[in-house]
């Protein structure tokens, strides 16, 4: 089992910026792909980007790409999402998952967070 705890959502005004965080416990952390996905208000759960358990490999959304960078820090068993230029339609809740394989679709992740909000204001 993998227990993931998503941190850092909040409201922030077009054009800014923040940076999610999700803390993983359990099993080895660099063993997982992870990914961020969101689902807006009235919409299906979107993927964001997925980063490979070494990190040498990053997909995006063609939506985010050039504004938002997924990391991590396997020695913190941490995964972070920085999104930059933010838009209204960045609005959602954003989730992290885990995966054994790198993956841009959610029926591939095994384990997810509960979900933080996030809120552009235009």
């Amino acid at each position: 089992q993998v227990q993931l705890v998503e941190s850092g959502g909040g409201l922030v005004q077009a054009g800014g910026s923040l940076r999610l965080s999700c803390a993983a416990s359990g099993r080895t952390f660099s063993n997982y792909a992870m990914g961020w996905f969101r689902r807006a208000p009235g919409k299906e759960r979107d993927f964001v980007a997925a980063i490979s358990g070494s990190g040498a490999s990053t997909y995006y959304a063609d939506s985010v790409k050039g504004r938002f960078t997924i990391s991590r820090d396997n020695a913190k068993n941490t995964v972070y999402l920085q999104m930059n230029s933010l838009k209204p339609e960045d609005t959602a809740v954003y989730y992290c998952a885990a995966s054994f394989i790198l993956a841009t679709r959610g029926v591939e992740y095994d384990y997810w967070g509960q979900g933080t909000q996030v809120t552009v204001s235009s």
